[in-house]
Formats: structure tokens, C-alpha cells, sequence
């Protein structure tokens, strides 16, 4: 999932990571909360005539593509460029707001895009090293800058000079004769300029300032407990018996990750972001699955430091009176208003068509899974027991596998992550876009384990660099996502740097590191993410890649995900890393058989997260401040899924994606873009598939556009009409497949 960020001055938040449904969604960091008033000097900042000369963002980098230095960047190095990039772009929005000459669109807005250089700089490495391989002492500072950030946006969001001129152009607009890209450019951010509360009283905007900034701190403390909670929560075994069922690799990994922390003669199970863990599907001991899955769902909730029930409480609260003093009967409707939805009642309507189908479909997969529990504990000769959540997983294979004789550990041998990268979602790459990669060593990174590649355009010419972080650490945010060190603007003259992380488990020295097809659709996922950064071509930063609204920003990347199980694609990669040969047809025909299967249960858990996620968003002002775990459950019971053996994807306590990474009344957008991606698919099957001409006609109409028109419009051009349910329902094994 794209993350949210610092955009070039006043103009938007922008998205740019993005949280995969299939696998261990989004979680990134809380980006710092960009912002925009008087920022007071950092405790630890230098002196900036000190840090001008060895402080590395002071200055462009001289890599290719303005690459981030990070050979030479120190923790140090980031709270005195932060402070002083908000002084310098504060002087030059005060230059723009003072200016005498009579506003226009050029002395203006587009003077507006061209501020906070210096402040973009800084926060797009920062953002990126705080979500992939924090420490401490960046921690320390993301705590002390989130105010600041969030102060330094209002001052310019809430600067009545600056939005004076920007009204006046904008009520000039239909006589300027702009360019289309200047023209949404001119509407985009006197929207967000207004969204912002640019039009309060005086004394409204005080009261705005003090409620961004209380938000904006929360946010914080929320993301940072919560990585806390999660390295504290992991689950440590003291018995390798109790590990009975994993691979030889798993464990070998278990006894890695226990190392890594002083704990020699154990194994450690960290905690992925979602409440499910990959590893409940094959532990075989009971007891050791209850206490891997209360791990994860207790992980925030011990009544200590890393509690986030309160935090999450009052940020609910204080975001309910940020909407009041806006206008809004809540968080969720004046969220809403710049997305494709529109309002949270068209949100609900679209839900209230997945849900009944879903909770039907997992109720009947639950009862299929009762018997096979039931089945199985009679050959043991023991009583049977009533399905829990840390049961799903493990018997639902044993249900995959009676159904289908299919074993998800037959599978992974054909899914090398390299082989995966390079022959799977590289290829997809070439075959539709024409584009090359090659691997550059001498990029500096920020941890042994990223790697960097140049990417290059159908005629040669380079096009952007990729950087790859993949592997699990106990620094980096949970779940995948996609970001820019470096966002593409013709004006400024910049070209893409873009990154995927996520979170697969790393092998042990001398081991394959091997994939299970959810971690194979996170990559395809995440970097459908890149290629709508890479192909950028605006003019704009505002404007540019992934800088659209939520429920449109999923879609490419939810899009990208369908060449995963293409069979060109998949018999490209799917290839045995011992042997070489592709996986066999047999083989392939189980997997997609069964690719339907548990279907039910994975949308439940979806649709749980996200109607949490718009009932938490949805309360007023004026409701109480909630009981984090009593709201969950009348919520889910509310809206009729309630289901006791599939619990939410995220649980309250650690939704980052809705406390910490800008999906606040936006979850929902997985399941909106599901419907965009799904349609699109069908349509390129109707038109050939996996061709160039069809890559380079999405790529022309839909990944290089950005945000320069109205979404829903330029879809509907692209694809000829307005998107249909219809694919969805039948991909997501909602609705039976039409007869042939």
C-alpha cells in the first residue's frame, strides 16, 4: 500500500505505500504528520550554519536519480535538516502570501510547488528509514517532530494571506486558459486548502492547530507503542517439539530470530501485522497455535507501556471534533469528500453488497471445517473440540489438501524469492511495458539486505530506480508497502526513486529464501504500487504517481496482482530452485482449483476490518470516548459479522493502517479498488491479455496520469465504461462463475 506523506508545500498528503490484503497488509510506519506552523527548534537540532556543511541533505544528492546518500546519513543528520527545511519553507510561503503583485496561477500555485525542497528531502528518507529499520533515536525524533510537522502544515494550510490569493485565482479559473494538468492542479489544492479549514474563524483555526497537533502526536505514540508490542509479542518456545509441523527451514529461522536476541537454545515466532499468523496453518501442536494467535491478538492489551487502547480512544475522539469544527458529522464524511465514494454512506451501500455473501460462504466453510477437526480427532481416538480462530489455518489446509490434494509446502520450492522478483514480477514488467532492470551494487542502502535496481523504459532510456526491502525485522513497521525517496516533477526536474518493502521470512544462512503464494502475490501487489510511480509523467508533484485518492490508489496494484497466476507469467517463474523445471501441470491445476478456497473467510476478515475501521470514523462529537474493545465487538455484531472463529483482519488495538498510515474511514478502499482491479482484468482478457499494446494503452490512460483528472472519469475512459461489481463477486468466489 502506498504511505501517506509530505507533499510539496500546502498542496496534499499524499498517499504513497501501500497495505496488501493478501498478505501482511500495509502497516508501514506512521509517516511523521506533515504539517505547517512555526516550528519551534529541536532539542538535539545542531546549529544549522554547523550542519549546512556536513549535514547530507543540505544539499541534492549527486547519485543517479538524486538516490538518498545513505552512506553518509546519520541519525543526526535528520532533525536539523527536518527543522530548517520547515524555516526555509516557511519564508517562502510567506514570500508568496506577501508578494504585491496581484495573485496568479503562476506567482501562486505553481510558486507553491516549488517550496519545501530541503523539508521533501529529508522527510521522504526519514519516512522510509522509520517504517524499514527504525532505532530509538529516530523514534525520539518522530515523537518530537510530529507536532512541529503537524504546526508547520497549518501554518500554511491556515495562512489567511496565502489562501486570500489562492481563492482569488481559483475564482478566476474558468477565464486563465490553463492546461488540463493545471487546471486539476487549480482545483486540487484549493480543495485541500478548504478541507484544511482555511475558510474557519481566527478562533476556529486555534482550535484546529491544537486538535492536528494532539492527532498528529497520538498518531505517533500509537505507531511507535505498537512496534514495541509487536517485537515484545512474539511468541518464545522453549521445547522444539512444540514446533512439530513447520519446515526444517521455519525452524531454523525460529532458532535465528532467537539468536538475534540473546535467547540461544529457543526459537522465537515474531508477529506479523494481521491478527492471523502465517504459521497457525502448519503447527500441528494445539496449544502451541492458541498461544501463537493470543500472542498476536493481545499484543497491544497488556495493561503496559505498549497498550494502545487509550492512545487509539482519544484519537478517535479528537479526530471526531476536527470533522465538528470542519462541518462534518464526523471523521469518515469529511475524509470522504475528495474520494471516489464520495460519503460513508455509499461506502456502507458497497459493503452491504459483500457482506451478507461472504459471512454465508466462511459460515459454510466453518461447518466443512468442524468435520474435518471432527474426523481427524476421531482417528486419534480423542473428544473433538469446537473451532477457534488459532484452528482456522490448520485444518482449513487439512481441508485443502482432502478437497484438493494440494499442500502449500509443495508449492514453495517453486516460488524462490528471486526467481519470483526477476522471472515473475520483472518479466510481467517487460511483456506489458517494455521495461528492463539491472542491478546496482553501488547504490548505498540503508541495511545489508535492500537491494537497488535501475530500471529502464522500452527504448532504453532510464527510467527510475527501484530498491527492494523484503525481509522481517523486529525494527521495520509490519505488512508491505511502496513509497518514493525521490517523487517525479517535471518542474523540479526530478525523476522516481521508489521502494517496496514488506515482510517474508529471512532463511537461514545458506538457505533458499522460499515463498508461500500469498508473500508471491504481496510482490506483484506492491509493485504495482512502483510502476504507478515509475511511469509518473507530471508536471506536478502534487499531482504525480500515487498521489491519488485511496480507493483509486489500490488499484494499480490490485491490478498488478492478476499476472501473479497469468499462466504465461506463472509458468515464467514457477520453476523448482533445485531442479529447475517448472512446476507441473498437475500441480498447477490443484493450485487453481483451489484458488477459490477459504474465499469466504478471507473477505469476512476484510470486511470486519474495514466496517471497523468506518464505525470507529463515523462516531460524532458528541459520543463518549469509547472503550476500545467493547466499541469492536458491538460494532462487528452491528453490522451482522460477528463471527467467533474469523475475527477481524485488524484488531483495534493494532490497526496501524487506520491510527498510524493515513487509511483513517479508508480501509475500505482494498475492497472498493478489488472491484476496479477485477473489472480491469476482464477486460484485458477480453482484449488479448498479457500484450504490449495493451500495457502501453493502462500505462498512457490510467498509471502515468496521477491525479491530473477526475479518477472515476479516467477510468471510465480507459475502460469505456463505468466499473462493474459483477468480476468481483465472481473472482472473490462470491457468486457462482456463469456456465459455459
Amino acid at each position: 500500500m502506498p504511505r501517506m506523506r509530505l507533499l510539496v508545500i500546502a498542496t496534499s498528503i499524499a498517499l504513497a505505500a501501500c497495505s496488501q490484503p493478501h498478505s501482511s497488509d500495509a502497516a508501514k510506519k506512521a509517516p511523521a504528520p506533515t504539517s505547517t506552523a512555526p516550528a519551534k527548534a529541536a532539542s538535539v537540532a545542531a546549529p544549522v550554519a554547523d550542519a549546512t556543511a556536513s549535514n547530507p541533505f543540505f544539499t541534492a544528492s549527486t547519485l543517479p536519480f538524486q538516490a538518498p546518500p545513505f552512506d553518509k546519513i546519520k541519525d543526526s543528520d535528520y532533525q536539523p535538516a527536518i527543522d530548517e527545511g520547515m524555516k526555509r519553507q516557511l519564508a517562502e510561503v510567506d514570500k508568496i502570501a506577501n508578494n504585491p503583485a496581484p495573485p496568479t496561477f503562476e506567482n501562486t500555485y505553481v510558486a507553491l510547488q516549488k517550496t519545501g525542497v530541503l523539508l521533501n528531502r529529508v522527510m521522504a528518507v526519514f519516512n522510509g528509514v522509520t517504517g524499514a529499520n527504525t532505532d530509538p533515536t529516530l523514534q525520539k525524533v518522530q515523537e518530537e517532530e510530529a507536532p512541529r510537522l503537524a504546526a508547520h502544515q497549518d501554518a500554511i494550510y491556515l495562512n489567511d494571506k496565502l489562501f486570500a490569493r489562492i481563492q482569488k485565482v481559483y475564482d478566476e479559473r474558468d477565464s486563465l486558459k490553463l492546461d488540463p494538468e493545471s487546471q486539476r492542479l487549480l482545483v486540487v489544492v484549493h480543495r485541500n486548502f478548504v478541507m484544511a479549514g482555511a475558510k474557519l474563524s481566527d478562533a476556529d483555526k486555534a482550535k484546529l492547530k491544537k486538535l492536528n497537533q494532539e492527532d498528529s502526536t497520538l498518531s505517533t505514540q500509537f505507531t511507535n507503542k505498537l512496534l514495541a508490542a509487536t517485537k515484545d509479542g512474539a511468541l518464545v518456545i522453549d521445547d522444539k517439539a512444540q514446533l512439530a509441523g513447520l519446515s526444517n527451514a521455519e525452524i531454523d529461522a525460529a532458532a535465528q530470530a532467537a539468536k538475534a536476541r540473546g535467547l540461544t537454545g529457543k526459537w522465537v515466532l515474531p508477529l506479523q501485522n494481521t491478527t492471523q499468523q502465517p504459521l497457525l496453518r502448519d503447527l500441528d501442536d494445539r496449544a502451541t497455535r492458541k498461544a501463537l494467535f493470543e500472542a498476536s491478538w493481545n499484543r497491544a492489551e497488556k495493561g503496559g507501556p505498549d497498550d494502545t487502547r487509550d492512545t487509539i480512544e482519544k484519537l478517535a475522539k479528537v479526530r471526531a471534533e476536527e470533522a465538528k469544527l470542519l462541518g462534518f458529522p464526523n471523521y469518515a464524511a469529511w475524509k470522504l469528500q475528495d474520494q471516489m465514494a464520495k460519503n460513508p454512506a455509499t461506502v456502507m451501500k458497497f459493503m452491504a453488497k459483500l457482506t451478507p455473501a461472504a459471512v454465508a460462504r466462511a459460515k459454510a466453510e466453518a461447518a466443512e471445517i468442524q468435520k474435518q477437526i471432527d474426523k481427524d480427532q476421531a482417528k486419534l481416538h480423542k473428544p473433538t473440540f469446537k473451532l477457534q480462530p488459532w484452528d482456522w489455518e490448520h485444518y482449513a489446509e487439512q481441508v485443502r489438501k482432502a478437497k484438493y490434494d494440494l499442500d502449500e509446502n509443495q508449492l514453495k520450492p517453486y516460488f524462490e524469492l528471486d526467481n519470483v522478483l526477476k522471472n515473475g514480477v520483472f518479466y510481467a514488467a517487460h511483456e506489458l511495458y517494455g521495461l528492463t532492470f539491472k542491478e546496482r551494487k553501488d547504490i548505498p542502502v540503508y541495511q545489508p539486505d535492500v537491494r537497488v535496481f535501475e530500471v529502464y523504459d522500452k527504448d532504453g532510456k532510464p527510467l527510475a530506480l527501484f530498491y527492494c526491502d523484503y525481509f522481517k525485522r523486529d525494527n521495520k513497521g509490519g505488512g508491505a508497502w511502496m513509497d518514493n525517496f525521490v517523487y517525479q516533477s517535471k518542474l523540479l526536474g526530478t525523476k522516481p526513486v521508489i521502494y517496496n518493502v514488506a515482510n517474508f521470512t529471512k532463511p537461514a544462512p545458506g538457505q533458499p529464501a522460499l515463498l508461500s503464494m500469498d508473500d508471491v502475490i504481496t510482490m506483484f501487489h506492491e509493485f504495482g504500487h512502483a510502476l504507478n510511480g515509475m511511469f509518473a509523467d507530471e508536471e506536478y508533484q502534487t499531482l504525480s504517481g500515487t498521489n491519488t485518492a485511496r480507493d483509486f490508489v489500490e488499484f494499480p496494484s490490485q491490478f498488478n496482482e492478476h499476472w501473479a497466476t497469468n499462466p504465461k507469467v506463472f509458468a515464467h517463474y514457477a520453476v523448482n530452485y533445485k531442479t529447475g523445471k517448472p512446476m507441473p501441470k498437475a500441480l498447477v491445476e490443484k493450485m487453481r482449483k483451489a484458488g477459490m478456497f477459504n474465499k469466504g473467510y478471507d473477505m469476512t476478515e476484510l470486511v470486519s476490518a474495514a466496517l471497523l475501521d468506518m464505525n470507529w470514523h463515523m462516531l460524532p462529537a458528541s459520543a463518549p470516548k469509547q472503550d476500545a474493545d467493547k466499541f469492536e465487538e458491538a460494532s462487528l455484531k452491528k453490522d451482522g459479522v460477528y463471527l467467533s472463529y474469523v475475527p477481524p483482519r485488524y484488531r483495534s488495538s493494532y490497526f496501524q493502517h487506520i491510527w498510524g498510515n493515513g487509511y483513517a474511514a479508508g480501509y475500505y478502499a482494498y475492497l472498493w479498488t478489488e472491484m476496479l482491479a477485477d473489472d480491469a482484468y476482464a477486460d484485458f482478457k477480453a482484449h488479448g491479455g498479457l500484450t504490449r499494446a495493451n500495457g502501453q494503452r493502462f500505462r498512457d490512460m490510467i498509471l502515468s496520469r496521477g491525479n491530473t483528472e477526475d479518477l472515476a472519469k479516467m477510468y471510465k475512459d480507459w475502460r469505456g465504461k463505468a466499473p462493474s461489481i459483477e468480476p468481483m463477486l465472481i473472482d472473490r468466489g462470491l457468486k457462482d462463475a456463469p456456465k459455459k
